[in-house]
């Protein structure tokens, strides 16, 4: 199961394993708060990619293209597919600190390990 959860909601113990997507760390939050069992910088959209995205639901459509690109290689892709063959076997949380629960990374993160599955299980 793949759950996303922002980073300053308490942790729930139905949570499993939770990992960070986020490059920066959530301002304001501790370690000991965030009960994280990963941040995955990896997997976060590239500091380029953020700074233009700037948190603007107008270009989330646009966001998504370009963050599924850089997801597609390198150590992205190595890290997006441990995240999902991660959560076939258990509970994720997706641990982001955007604002907006709608328009953000953890969001294209989810919704591409969820067309991953259905294409898996369509063989």
């Amino acid at each position: 199961m793949l759950l996303l959860k922002r980073a300053y909601e308490p942790a729930a113990p139905g949570d499993g394993f939770r990992v960070l997507v986020d490059r920066l760390w959530p301002r304001g939050l501790s370690k000991e708060r965030a009960k994280l069992g990963e941040w995955l910088k990896a997997i976060a959209p590239s500091e380029d990619l953020r700074k233009w995205f700037a948190h603007d639901a107008s270009r989330f459509d646009a966001f998504r293209e370009r963050y599924e690109r850089e997801l597609a290689e390198g150590e992205a892709k190595a890290a997006l597919d441990t995240l999902a063959a991660r959560a076939k076997k258990e509970t994720v949380t997706l641990v982001y600190a955007a604002h907006d629960e709608e328009h953000n990374n953890a969001v294209v993160l989810a919704a591409l390990i969820a067309r991953r599955r259905k294409r898996a299980t369509a063989k």
